[in-house]
């Protein structure tokens, strides 16, 4: 016997066509209709949100598990419990960091079955492309990873080495046969190795941003492009630091070639010039750039220059981060953020004149379009699986790290007061989260 019809009301419902006061149906998970905010279908179980805004339910396609293998740094039941308390109903899992690395079909089904049954969201994957595993992308794509992922710099773990222009080669039109996009961490390590030589105090910031110059990821998205311009291929830049490279990026999509492009709530939240000494839990790769940086990052999102944004949530046990000493060079490159991405991302957007609408396109709608889930997933319209988060966007909270799920709770969000309340979370019309309670077991799906 199917579950209820439910219906959810709110005076700002956020679909594809604008904000309007709407009823949602939902019918065996899967939105229905959109009526009037006065009618409700016969029968429905309604709950009435007011208010509150009702988001399409985030898709993070930048997502760290590290399960298996590593759990010890996060896991699937700690990460996808924060990714629900933070309004994310599906979530994208990188393939490294795990042991094995997602590089082979035999590895994503040791993946999936370490994940099974302790989902609170959806959870899929992509595969890696490494030295010398380009027989295996094939297997990996029908086994059903939703693109590849690949690094033009040391990745930080030994399972998952760089690639570089020969490897590329190699990949670049397997993978474009496949149909499926290639995600590249784009920094170079020439330019890192040369502005690496005149670091000699590890415990400084200014420092460590002088040996991640923007030349390594200028110079990478240069070289990406060129590959895909004359080899064909979906591409698309993770994590884009540097605001320099976004011309190239604007160029080669004039031209036609199909490039997409993300940054992170870190990138668009913090500065450099902000950053003491010794902030290890600041750490990653790319770095957090100036100030007169991220205001080109916000004004290519406001252009639309920038497609979408996603966590990148790189955890790791706190000892990794070498806190104490403040060693940047020793430290774990890696924000933890997967269940403050949203209300990170709305406390500097609604600053800068950016919508409730504008966030749904960020978070969902295009990560959603991404990973090939633009039917199903990433909007609240009829035929979409019901993923919902209710949202208090005028409403604040300050972090407190005891609060947040993560398996570790070191975070540079700590103390910091955002904007926006996550309520509660739908998935599939279930309701997975709910002001600080999880009512209902795992029932996330593993693609």
């Amino acid at each position: 016997m199917p579950p209820p019809a439910l219906a959810l009301r709110s005076r700002r419902i956020v679909t594809p066509e604008g904000i309007r006061a709407a009823t949602v149906c939902i019918e065996a998970g899967v939105i229905t209709a959109l009526l009037p905010h006065g009618q409700a279908p016969a029968g429905a179980a309604l709950v009435d949100y007011g208010e509150a805004a009702v988001l399409p339910g985030v898709v993070d396609t930048h997502v760290h598990v590290n399960d298996p293998g590593r759990a010890d740094w996060e896991g699937f039941a700690t990460a996808t419990r924060a990714a629900a308390a933070g309004g994310v109903t599906t979530l994208v899992d990188m393939p490294l960091n795990s042991i094995p690395a997602t590089t082979t079909a035999e590895a994503l089904r040791r993946k999936r079955a370490a994940a099974a049954g302790r989902c609170r969201v959806d959870v899929a994957f992509w595969g890696g492309v490494v030295p010398g595993n380009t027989a295996e992308l094939p297997g990996l794509a029908a086994a059903g990873v939703r693109g590849f992922k690949a690094f033009l710099v040391p990745s930080g773990v030994e399972e998952f080495p760089c690639v570089g222009e020969p490897e590329l080669r190699e990949a670049l039109p397997v993978v474009a046969g496949l149909g499926l996009p290639l995600l590249v961490h784009a920094e170079l390590p020439a330019p890192i190795a040369a502005a690496s030589r005149g670091w000699h105090e590890p415990a400084s910031y200014r420092g460590y941003l002088a040996s991640r110059p923007e030349a390594a990821e200028v110079d990478a998205v240069r070289l990406l492009l060129d590959l895909a311009a004359e080899l064909g291929g979906r591409l698309h830049v993770v994590h884009l630091s540097a605001a320099a490279a976004l011309p190239l990026l604007a160029a080669a999509r004039a031209r036609g070639l199909p490039v997409t492009v993300e940054t992170c709530p870190h990138y668009l939240t913090f500065a450099a010039e902000d950053i003491a000494d010794g902030a290890t839990a600041l750490k990653c790769a790319p770095p957090i750039r100036e100030r007169a940086n991220r205001e080109r990052l916000w004004a290519a999102l406001a252009a639309r220059e920038i497609d979408l944004v996603a966590s990148d949530h790189s955890p790791s046990p706190p000892a990794m981060k070498h806190c104490a000493s403040g060693d940047f060079a020793r430290a774990w490159g890696g924000v933890s953020s997967l269940q403050l991405s949203l209300s990170a991302t709305w406390t500097e957007a609604r600053r800068r004149g950016f919508g409730l609408d504008d966030l749904a396109r960020l978070l969902a709608r295009a990560p959603a379009e991404l990973a090939g889930f633009g039917g199903s997933k990433g909007a609240i319209a009829p035929g979409h699986d019901a993923d919902l988060a209710v949202f208090a966007p005028e409403a604040s909270f300050r972090v407190e790290p005891e609060a947040l799920e993560h398996r570790h709770k070191l975070t540079p969000y700590a103390g910091r007061v955002l904007d926006g309340v996550v309520l509660a979370t739908f998935l599939r019309g279930e309701r997975v989260y709910d002001r600080g309670r999880f009512p209902a077991s795992p029932t996330g799906r593993v693609w």
